[in-house]
């Protein structure tokens, strides 16, 4: 009974606190990544690596900016990109993008995508549920305060009534 009381408890934390299973990628990362996008060197190959993980570090920041521009860099490289790996990867990245500003349409239209490449594929599957999750969320929260905010309108109007 008390594990199943815990569980509640966590359910609930989870749902207020809007917990998701991505990770985060502080400042000294993405620094890293860009100096190493900057000084890349050689093939192409190894230049795409290095502004891919400069990408997802920036997708996966706190900052608002960061995930802007990682979200720019990849729609300007995904029209070059042939790969089906590479496209799928690139697809999942402006997802995670999407889903951190709060774009959860687009995210879940993303991911989407990345499953028609790789349907079996458990990181798209994950965040897709995320998506899923926070969009329900989101709505339930919105119905809460619909329903509060109605309910301070006819509380106001029935005091109005009852002191005339």
């Amino acid at each position: 009974m008390e594990a199943k009381v815990g569980k509640f408890f966590d359910s609930v934390t989870n749902f207020f606190s809007g917990s998701d299973q991505l990770p985060w990628c502080d400042a000294d990362i993405i620094a890293g990544c860009e100096k190493e996008a900057a000084e890349a060197n050689g093939s192409d190959e190894s230049k795409t690596e290095c502004l891919t993980r400069f990408s997802w570090a920036l997708v996966h920041s706190r900052r608002t900016e960061d995930v802007e521009r990682g979200i720019a860099m990849l729609e300007a490289s995904i029209a070059s990109t042939t790969d089906p790996l590479k496209m799928r990867e690139k697809l999942y990245l402006l997802a995670v993008g999407h889903f951190r500003r709060g774009d959860y349409s687009r995210s879940r239209e993303l991911v989407e995508q990345c499953l028609m490449i790789e349907p079996e594929w458990r990181q798209a599957q994950s965040l897709k549920k995320a998506i899923e999750d926070r969009i329900t969320k989101d709505g339930v929260i919105g119905i809460g305060i619909a329903v509060s905010a109605a309910g301070l309108i006819a509380g106001g109007i029935a005091a109005a009534l009852s002191r005339k």
